[in-house]
């Protein structure tokens, strides 16, 4: 339609370059380990994951497929949330991972006191920070996954979480182990997905949520409404191996769009929109 409107003509059909994998791209010298601490750093990957807390698993035997349930803000609660998380130097991923910790933990109903662990998995687009350069817009998977886990009793308050949770994400960065753990978290997949019952109920769940560092932004523009596109959503499959919620958060015209994306039926669709109906609940409670 901009081509016929401006009388563009674009060359089609070139074909694309296609860039090398992320480990290549890796500045010198962050990506190794010594043999001792790779060991060492795995050991303690297996054995926190044994000690891991999950929702309540519906049904771990038919086939899984990926559902998505969408949690959405007005912009006044979005412009209400995103001043807290500036005013308490947290990122919108720290509370959104926040709300969902305290959000499934309430769901199980365990007795107040009775602590479990949860993991949670930060994704971060590492882009600029390669060896060389990489565009924002460079085709191709750039983003590193950092692994956090954390205590709960229940009775957390909110904010209190979100920096517990930005902390220890913040620390792990400091320590470059989006570059140096990525040979073992990826080592540790693949030995799940060879052998599923190495997880809860076969279930091939690695961490309870996962949130992207970074938020997109989003405007609709004219061509949208031209075309008669009336709404979209960014997501990615995770019914295979990986986290019971994974949320991908898009501020478009200023108001909060989470894709919940979540593996059915080893969650019902009814457990998770009640689970993402108490995470808004939460964060808007929580939002000053």
């Amino acid at each position: 339609m901009v081509e016929e409107e401006e009388g563009v003509a674009m060359e089609k059909g070139k074909d694309a370059e296609v860039s090398l994998g992320i480990e290549e791209y890796f500045p010198s010298g962050q990506g190794s380990k010594p043999f001792w601490a790779r060991g060492v750093d795995m050991l303690g990957y297996s054995l926190n994951s044994l000690r891991l807390s999950n929702l309540d698993f519906k049904d771990t035997v038919s086939p899984r497929l990926s559902r998505v349930v969408r949690l959405k803000m007005n912009a006044e609660d979005t412009r209400r949330i995103l001043s807290s998380c500036d005013k308490n130097g947290i990122k919108l991923s720290g509370i959104l991972a926040a709300a969902g910790v305290i959000a499934s933990h309430s769901s199980k109903r365990v007795p107040y006191d009775q602590w479990e662990k949860y993991a949670v998995v930060t994704l971060m687009d590492c882009r600029s920070i390669l060896d060389p350069a990489l565009s924002s817009h460079h085709v191709g998977f750039y983003h590193s996954a950092i692994l956090n886990t954390h205590d709960i009793e229940g009775g957390e308050k909110l904010w209190e979480l979100a920096e517990r949770i930005h902390s220890s994400f913040e620390n792990s960065k400091s320590y470059k182990k989006h570059f140096s753990d990525m040979a073992d978290l990826n080592f540790l997949m693949c030995r799940a997905i060879e052998n599923p019952s190495l997880t809860p109920s076969a279930s091939l769940r690695t961490s309870l949520i996962s949130v992207f560092e970074d938020r997109m932004i989003h405007q609709s523009n004219k061509l949208h409404q031209a075309i008669g596109l009336e709404d979209f959503i960014g997501c990615a499959s995770v019914h295979g191996i990986g986290p019971s919620i994974a949320i991908f958060d898009t501020i478009r015209d200023g108001a909060l769009d989470c894709a919940c994306v979540f593996p059915f039926p080893l969650h019902s669709r009814e457990q998770m929109q009640e689970l993402i109906d108490d995470m808004k609940r939460i964060l808007l409670d929580g939002a000053t």
